[in-house]
This record gives structure tokens, C-alpha cells and sequence, in this order.
């Protein structure tokens, strides 16, 4: 009977999670704030609470941020991520301070502690790569000249969480200073020595996962990956990292035949992983904390396209890729539900999690429409104000008629 009330519960959300998947590719937006509301009716305090698959649906997610994290170190090679490093440190900086602290502050400012204000300084600090990245690409916008200004903020945010997230664990945890340090201290040797792995024996690791039948590569790509994940999670380095390791040191053919393999498996669990989330959202506890939410929005939402604008003006970039640049940069999506979901799953005041869900809403859905009228939007805004200046003052009454009763030439 529990087999049987399983199945039906967890066919009805896939089913359910394919038609809103639809529907959100038909009107062009990401189906991450369809997948959280969805958790959201399912959850406690829901319309349909769920009984009998609530428990897989907590593995499932788990697999879900690995899948995410392994998918995104496919995306760079250890090269590009130091290549980048070098370069654009700056624009990182710049990036941290304009978006980090106000996230920081407003736990501070709603009495929430000095532990979730680490928390929710993540979760406004790292844009959304995967919402950006499709946006760009349905704007045709890949190859414009920003578009690498933008991906080079991206590519820093997902190298910081490699560093961040394990901070974030032992903070969660509670550890004291020599723990915490001690976890930083691995968390940073992992990364040196993935990093150095894959730029020297990177064809080497590719080449012993290789495979030509995609259900072996399937195989032992995904046991690899979680096996690395359980390895980082048992020393509070962080599942999400080690996954996100592993998919660094793959590269050339082995990567690009994994991601075509793991990406139907990667949207699957990825969905699971946003209704999960809403599962342990209770939707009552939304409404007081929408208010606090939305101003952090309008703040972080400029904070962006101020980062965007000055990382491509410092690139060479014409005002115009500036505001699309700054435009693109503005949705949240993936990496802050994980940092708020860490931060609930240790125990912290559910209204946290309610805030972030709320924060993650509206952004993902401001997100492509910021993206799309930034630069005209400033264009026009430009030109109003200009045109204000241009225009001529009021006479003085005594000068108009003056003027007036002049005699014509």
C-alpha cells in the first residue's frame, strides 16, 4: 500500500513538474519559480500536503545539487577558472561588496544573527548561471561583446562558492574557530589540488572515465561524481563542491559527451531538488516577510547592474553593453536556494527559508525581463534627461516682451 501511494505521489509531481516545464518554455521564463510554488501547494501547510514520497524527494533533491554543481564544473576548464581569476579578480571584488553586504545587512537589520547574515550574503551575492545563460542565448546575445564580461562574473561567483560553501557548513554546524579553520584549510587544499590535477593530468582523468557507450559513462561519471560528493561531505567540504571539482577536471570530448548524457538526469532532480525546497516552505509564513523581501530585491536588483556596468566599462565596453551587461546579471536562481536550503536544513528559523524562497521568486522572475530592457530602458531614460537640459529656459516676462515688440528682419 505505501509502494503503491508512493508511485502516485511521485508521478503526480513529475507529471505535474513536465506541464509546468512546458508551459514556462512557451512563455520564454525560467521554470525554477513554477517548480518552488509547486512545493509550495505540495508542502506542509499546502493544498495537497504529501505523505508517502516526501522522504525520496529529500534524497532525490540531495542528488538534484550534485547533478547542478557537476553540470556546472563541465561548463570551465581549471585553465579558464585561473585564467579568469587573473584577469577579473576585480570585477569579483567589486561584485562581493555591492552584493554580498546588503544581504548581510538586512539579516542584521531583521534581528536574524550574525549566522544568517553569512547566509543570506550568499544568497544575494551569486547570480543565477544557468537562468543567465539561457536568457542570453534567447536573446542571441552570446556572442556580443559583454557577453564575456558577463560569464567571467559568473565563472568567479561559482569558483568563490567553492570556498564559501564550506565556510557556510562549519558556520551552520557550529564549530568553533579551530574547526572552522581546519575546514576552510581542506576545503582550499581540495580545490589547489583538483585545480592543479586537472591542468596537468586533466587528459589523463578524462581519458580513464572515457567511454564510448553513453550508459558505461553514464555510469561511471554519476558513481564518481557521487562517491567524490560523499567523500567532501563527510569532511564539511560540502557535497555541492565536490561535485562541482569533479566536473572541472573533466574536459574535452569525456565533458562534452557527459553533459549531453547527465542533462535529462540533471533537469530531473534539479526540479526535484526547487519542489523540495517549497516542500519545507510553509506558504503562511511568505506574507510577513514579502515587504523586507521586496525592498532587498529593488536594492540588489541595482546593486547588479552597478557591478555589470562598471565590470564592462572597465572591459572597453560601449555604454550601451554596459546596461545589458549590468541587466543580464540581475536573477538569482540555483546557488541561493542551495545556501538557503543548507541553512534551513540545519535547523534555522524557518523564516529564513521563507525569505529567501520569496527573494529567489521575484528575482528569477525579474531576472529575463531585466535582462531584455536594461538598455533601452536606460537609452530612454538617458535621452529624457538629456533632453530636459537641452531645452531652452523660460523668459522673464520683461525680456518676452521685449522680444516680442521688436521689429522682423
Amino acid at each position: 500500500m505505501h509502494s503503491a501511494v508512493f508511485l502516485i505521489e511521485f508521478g503526480a509531481i513529475v507529471l505535474a513538474l513536465g506541464l509546468l516545464g512546458r508551459f514556462a518554455v512557451r512563455c520564454r521564463f525560467s521554470p525554477i519559480p513554477l517548480y518552488l510554488m509547486a512545493g509550495l501547494l505540495f508542502g506542509a501547510g499546502g493544498i495537497v500536503p504529501l505523505g508517502g514520497s516526501e522522504e525520496f524527494i529529500e534524497v532525490g533533491a540531495e542528488i538534484g545539487v550534485v547533478l547542478l554543481l557537476l553540470m556546472l564544473g563541465l561548463e570551465y576548464t581549471a585553465a579558464d577558472l585561473v585564467g579568469h581569476l587573473k584577469t577579473h579578480a576585480p570585477a569579483g571584488g567589486v561584485d562581493f561588496l555591492l552584493n554580498a553586504v546588503p544581504g548581510a545587512a538586512a539579516a542584521l537589520l531583521l534581528g536574524w544573527g550574525p549566522v544568517a547574515a553569512v547566509v543570506l550574503a550568499g544568497v544575494t551575492w551569486v547570480s543565477s548561471s544557468g537562468v543567465i545563460a539561457k536568457v542570453l542565448g534567447d536573446l542571441g546575445r552570446l556572442g556580443n561583446r559583454e557577453s564575456p564580461v558577463i560569464l567571467s562574473i559568473l565563472v568567479l561567483e561559482d569558483l568563490a562558492m567553492a570556498l564559501y560553501l564550506p565556510i557556510l557548513t562549519a558556520v551552520l554546524a557550529g564549530s568553533g574557530l579551530l574547526a572552522g579553520s581546519l575546514t576552510l584549510a581542506v576545503a582550499l587544499a581540495a580545490v589547489g589540488l583538483v585545480l592543479l590535477a586537472a591542468v596537468r593530468y586533466g587528459r589523463v582523468i578524462s581519458r580513464f572515465l572515457a567511454s564510448d557507450d553513453p550508459e558505461k559513462l553514464l555510469l561511471v561519471v554519476l558513481g564518481t561524481t557521487l562517491l567524490v560528493a560523499g567523500i567532501a561531505q563527510r569532511l564539511q567540504v560540502s557535497a555541492a563542491v565536490g561535485a562541482f571539482l569533479v566536473g572541472i577536471a573533466l574536459s574535452g570530448e569525456v565533458a562534452e559527451h557527459t553533459h549531453h548524457v547527465l542533462m535529462p538526469l540533471r533537469d530531473l532532480f534539479a526540479a526535484v531538488f526547487f519542489v523540495f525546497f517549497g516542500l519545507n516552505t510553509d506558504p503562511a509564513t511568505i506574507p510577513p516577510v514579502l515587504l523586507p523581501a521586496l525592498v532587498l530585491v529593488v536594492v540588489t536588483a541595482a546593486t547588479k547592474v552597478a557591478t555589470g556596468y562598471w565590470a564592462a566599462r572597465r572591459a572597453g565596453i560601449g555604454t550601451r553593453g554596459r546596461w545589458r551587461a549590468g541587466g543580464a546579471l540581475v536573477a538569482r536562481g540555483e546557488f541561493s536556494i542551495v545556501i538557503a536550503g543548507l541553512a534551513v536544513s540545519s535547523g534555522m528559523d524557518p523564516a529564513l527559508g521563507s525569505f529567501a524562497t520569496a527573494y529567489v521568486l521575484l528575482l528569477v522572475v525579474l531576472g529575463p525581463p531585466a535582462a531584455r530592457f536594461m538598455e533601452p530602458l536606460a537609452q530612454r531614460l538617458t535621452a529624457l534627461s538629456g533632453s530636459r537640459r537641452a531645452a531652452p529656459m523660460p523668459l522673464e516676462p520683461q525680456v518676452r516682451i521685449a522680444e516680442e515688440s521688436a521689429p522682423r528682419r
